[in-house]
């Protein structure tokens, strides 16, 4: 399993260092493909891997990202469409037994997937905007790797056992510390060179964040009863699995430079 993490992360990271310096239209439609993935993995264990609604939803919250490229507003306007256009779907198949849950879960692929992934082409698009990708994304995988192996070398006590048995209390407290440190290391190096009473916050707040976005994602697994939201990431699981704690942080960086960097 290690080394497939390994290995999986020595060919992918390039290749997102690499997407994230082109920025554009080429990263915008990788993103978009990517949330069009997470979202179907999000559906296909409740819907089937062939079911309608469950290509639907997919496409629904792909879209958000898509609008994203050409501004926030759009954000907001294909959101309210997918919801929308959901619950028409469900109310034309006119199956009272299954139209609520199907309404509920197809909303919840479409924000939580679609209009959180969307975050990561807003954030792109913001002046400076490559470099605060980099930050969100380097100081989340910060995050993941300290915790999991902190937590493999000293992790005893279990942190939320009923949600995710592997966690441990030791793993999540190196990972919120590296993260801090990723933090403030891509802020020097990265040149934002951000005051203390600016970087600080954030560098404590997004691995928090991190940590909140990589339960959420258990506790809906452990719902539908799965161990892993795909297969397409070897030693990771689904593309889901790997951006969990993506869809979380994001957002947090986005907001924080429309809301407090001056």
């Amino acid at each position: 399993m290690l080394v497939q993490r390994v290995a999986t992360a020595a060919v992918g990271l390039p290749l997102v260092i690499l997407l994230i310096w082109a920025g554009g239209p080429w990263y915008a439609g990788v993103a978009t493909g990517l949330i069009l993935i997470a979202a179907y993995e999000f559906m296909a264990p409740q819907h089937g891997s062939g079911a309608p609604l469950s290509f639907a939803t997919a496409g629904l919250a792909a879209a958000i990202a898509a609008g994203a490229f050409i501004g926030p507003d759009w954000v907001l306007w294909f959101t309210l469409a997918g919801v929308l256009i959901t619950l028409v779907w469900v109310t034309l198949r006119a199956n009272p037994e299954t139209a609520l849950p199907d309404f509920t879960h197809a909303v919840g692929g479409i924000t939580y997937v679609g209009l959180l992934g969307a975050h990561l082409v807003l954030l792109r698009e913001l002046d400076n905007g490559r470099d605060w990708v980099y930050l969100a994304v380097l100081g989340t995988f910060a995050v993941d790797t300290a915790a999991y192996f902190t937590g493999r070398a000293i992790g005893t006590r279990k942190l939320a056992p009923t949600i995710s048995p592997g966690k441990t209390v030791e793993g999540t407290i190196g990972g919120i510390a590296g993260g801090f440190a990723a933090v403030l290391l891509a802020n020097y190096f990265l040149g934002m060179r951000l005051e203390a009473a600016l970087i600080v916050p954030l560098a404590l707040v997004l691995p928090l964040a991190a940590v909140t976005g990589d339960l959420v994602e258990s506790i809906i697994k452990r719902g539908m009863h799965i161990k892993d939201a795909g297969h397409i990431l070897p030693g990771h699981g689904g593309l889901l699995d790997r951006a969990d704690s993506i869809l979380f942080t994001v957002p947090v960086v986005y907001y924080f430079l429309i809301w407090v960097v001056p």
